[in-house]
């Protein structure tokens, strides 16, 4: 009798992934290669998360400047105080600030427009991108993942029967072959197999697997790499082309600012003004031109002007002085003709109709009486003696003072000290000099009083 042949058994056979042996249970972590893939999607969703935040904060600001500028519009926003001083027509002044207000507003504007656009054409591109990368974590984790849970279960569900055989194959020796049926040795080996073949189905599954989650990744990272490409260009573009507006912007301020001519603004001045501004080709006043009211009424025209010399109080010389009769009966005295180099001002003013003149003398005559131009109380009566220039001078003198004096004489001028250092020769010789004179010894005792209270004019 032939003997009984063991059935030929074809054996499972499981590919190593990682391993290097051909343990049954290799010590391998069959998730390990999902966890890096999952935790290399975690960094390509964080990379475009920042991209997100830049985006987003980009526009933000954005927005922000298109406020600032608003206020920078502010400061300019309001008519120019005294405007009507500038021209408002193109090219001046008004014309500026028109341009200035104008830009102003449109780089505010720019700045919306941007803020808009990047938040509603190139944020997209990297949100749409941070949901790719969501689905391709949830899809890694449904899919590998959940085949290397399987692998797992089925890795401990062949070391369990492994362990429960080598139980039993050493009961076998130490119970002398005596087990029980469902415990024979021979059937929890082909147990062992059947679980080892059912594990290397599934580790090789999930090896398939992550070979594609393996290969499709090289392409998926790819389009993310292109896809930030594609955002970073497009934002590129968005900010460049606001930078390039407000470059703009200020270069057109700066131009209408230098187009304006230096003299654009003054021309327009003058021909506004032409008739509150003086003309340059007019002539300058002169005072003969000018007339005022009462200018010639007859009590402003003296009754007779002109220089006479009077002796002095304490030198006995005398000196050239310009002298007056007015209207209003008063013999002025001034220092000069001139109306203009100071304040005309009398030196001396006699109220006529108070005085006394004597009898004119060739060229000389005597008047006396008080400086009426002194302040109450501090003026005494004085003889003056007077010396015209000719005999005819003096005449005329004499006449128009003594129309108006209060008494008149016919006492000569004292003629017994020469009238000046050159004419006193010739006045001693002078026939009219033996004539009887106006002083006497009692009227000379009183000059000399006079003459100490009014020693203050011959000083001046």
């Amino acid at each position: 009798m032939a003997s009984p042949t063991s059935p030929q058994t074809n054996l499972p056979t499981r590919t190593t992934t990682n391993s290097t042996d051909d343990d049954a249970i290799p010590d391998e972590d069959s998730s390990e290669v999902t966890r890096l893939f999952h935790e290399r999607l975690q960094a390509w969703k964080h990379a475009c998360g920042y991209l997100e935040d830049y985006v987003a904060a980009t526009e933000k600001m954005q927005h922000s400047h298109g406020k600032e500028y608003e206020k920078v519009l502010k400061t300019v926003s309001h008519p120019l105080k005294e405007g009507h001083h500038f021209d408002q027509s193109l090219g001046g002044v008004a014309g500026m600030f028109d341009n200035i207000r104008s830009n102003t507003q449109g780089i505010s504007n720019s700045h919306y427009e941007t803020a808009k656009t990047l938040k509603g054409s190139v944020l997209p591109i990297f949100e749409r991108l941070h949901t790719e990368l969501k689905n391709k974590t949830k899809e890694l984790t449904k899919g590998a993942g959940k085949g290397a849970k399987i692998v797992e279960k089925a890795r401990g569900t062949s070391q369990k029967h492994i362990e429960l055989l080598g139980q039993h194959t050493a009961a076998f020796d130490s119970t002398g072959g005596n087990v029980k049926a469902a415990e024979d040795p021979y059937i929890l080996q082909r147990q062992v197999y059947h679980r080892l073949n059912k594990q290397v189905i599934e580790e090789n599954s999930n090896r398939d697997d992550l070979l594609s989650v393996q290969n499709s990744f090289a392409q998926f990272e790819a389009h993310v790499v292109q896809t930030f490409q594609t955002g970073m260009m497009q934002f590129n573009q968005v900010v460049t082309n606001q930078a390039e507006q407000t470059r703009n912007m200020y270069g057109d301020m700066v131009g209408v600012t230098q187009r304006m001519a230096p003299d654009f603004e003054w021309n327009g001045f003058v021909r506004r003004n032409n008739n509150v501004l003086i003309d340059p080709n007019s002539p300058k006043r002169s005072l003969e031109a000018i007339s005022f009211p009462n200018q010639d009424h007859r009590s402003t025209q003296p009754l007779i002007a002109g220089s006479l010399e009077r002796k002095g109080k304490v030198l006995k010389r005398y000196d050239t002085g310009f002298y007056v009769v007015t209207p209003s009966k008063y013999l002025h005295e001034f220092k000069t003709d001139d109306d203009f180099a100071k304040d005309p001002t009398p030196e001396a003013s006699l109220y006529l109709p108070d005085c006394l003149i004597g009898a004119v003398d060739g060229v000389k005559f005597n008047v006396k009486g008080k400086d009426a131009s002194k302040k109450l109380g501090l003026s005494m009566s004085h003889e003056y003696a007077f010396k015209a220039h000719t005999p005819e001078d003096a005449k005329k003198w004499h006449d128009t003072i003594s129309a108006v004096a209060g008494q008149t004489t016919n006492d000569m001028p004292d003629t017994t000290a020469p009238s000046s250092p050159v004419e006193g020769r010739n006045e001693m010789t002078s026939p009219s000099s033996a004539a009887p004179s106006y002083s006497t010894n009692a009227a000379e005792k009183e000059t000399a009083g006079m003459e100490q209270g009014v020693a203050s004019y011959d000083k001046a």
